[in-house]
């Protein structure tokens, strides 16, 4: 029988795209939707639309804080993507202090509420040094507590081949009842992918009729600002006129109206944010499409996102990559089809 799936904060369907799509060849190491979770309106109408349109009932619009999950069916496997707001290096790292940073218990109740097989669990790298590091220590020992064996590690996508430097600390976690033993996938069959930023938004074109495709608006001193950036530069590595500098105080970050160097990996896609965080196309003054967003983010491009152009660049920045997830996903099936694969050892001292 396939793993049926539920997932917490599950975003637009990143997780879950890779989840439905892991595939080793063998029918019953499978995994299927079983219920979805997110607070977010637009997000859920997403996921309902790409990843369960037959059962759009599955997919729950509720503040985690409230939804009951005595509800919900039985669940063979867990996926959590707890926001990472108060981790991320880029926010004001309140960790356990903030708002979202005490999410996460709520993948721990639904874990010992449901009791699945097995677990994903996703945030941002900084989740490791938030609070002085006590954050993460407390997560893994609940997680622990709750009966898991859990594989911490922080995988760097543009090593499996994916065309985009982004980080993401991804704990696996397999009932400890239960003699199977998670590896994390290696990353070298995917060393000869092409994965520069270039072949990602050009291979093939994306189509004329593309959903979530449209140009955005630049004003006319953001495009003469672009045309003095290089590929690869941004608005402080780059030698701007006086009229085109930004006399900015404080941290210079350097992803403020940078463009992408076509022949690399693009630099993390991110949901919000002001002028200059839009990630800005390598030969044309303009930030890039939500449609290139998203094949950076490695959706396909009949994954039709809903909302307001700024919903869906938000919900594209906040996904996993899809084919990211797969590729741990499977690894997980094969951990459990009892079938070897190449890997490497963990990269967090727990």
């Amino acid at each position: 029988m396939p793993f049926r799936l539920g997932e917490l904060f599950c975003g637009p369907g990143g997780i879950a795209w890779g989840a439905t799509h892991a595939d080793i060849g063998i029918p019953e190491f499978s995994i299927v939707h079983q219920w979805a979770n997110d607070y977010d309106a637009d997000t859920c109408e997403t996921y309902r639309r790409n990843i369960c349109p037959n059962a759009p009932q599955t997919v729950y619009h509720e503040d985690i804080r409230t939804f009951d999950m005595t509800r919900l069916p039985p669940i063979d496997a867990l996926a959590f993507g707890f926001p990472c707001n108060d981790y991320s290096v880029v926010g004001e790292q309140r960790g356990m202090d903030g708002v979202y940073g005490p999410l996460y218990s709520y993948g721990v109740n639904a874990l010992n509420r449901f009791r699945p097989q097995w677990f994903l669990a996703e945030n941002v790298g900084g989740l490791r040094n938030a609070n002085e590091g006590t954050a993460f220590a407390r997560i893994l020992a609940e997680l622990r507590e709750a009966g898991y064996v859990i594989t911490p590690h922080l995988y760097k996508f543009e090593d499996y081949g994916i065309p985009q430097a982004r980080h993401r600390l991804i704990i696996v976690g397999i009932r400890n009842d239960l003699n199977f033993i998670y590896r994390v996938p290696s990353p070298a069959p995917y060393a000869d992918i092409d994965n520069s930023c270039r072949t990602a938004i050009e291979v093939p074109p994306i189509p004329a009729d593309a959903p979530n495709n449209e140009l955005t608006n630049q004003s006319p001193i953001v495009v003469e600002r672009l045309n003095h950036i290089r590929p690869g530069q941004n608005a402080f590595t780059a030698d701007l006129p006086e009229h085109l500098q930004l006399h900015i105080r404080g941290a210079r970050i350097s992803q403020i109206y940078k463009r992408l160097d076509p022949d690399r990996p693009a630099y993390t896609v991110t949901g919000s944010g002001g002028g200059g965080t839009h990630i800005y196309h390598w030969a044309e003054p303009r930030a890039l499409t939500n449609r290139e967003r998203a094949r950076l983010q490695t959706f396909d491009d009949d994954f039709v996102f809903i909302g307001s152009k700024e919903s869906v660049r938000k919900q594209i920045g906040m996904a996993v990559p899809c084919r990211g997830a797969k590729i741990i996903f499977e690894a997980i099936l094969r951990t459990f089809a009892g079938i070897e694969y190449v890997h490497v050892e963990p990269n967090i001292d727990e």
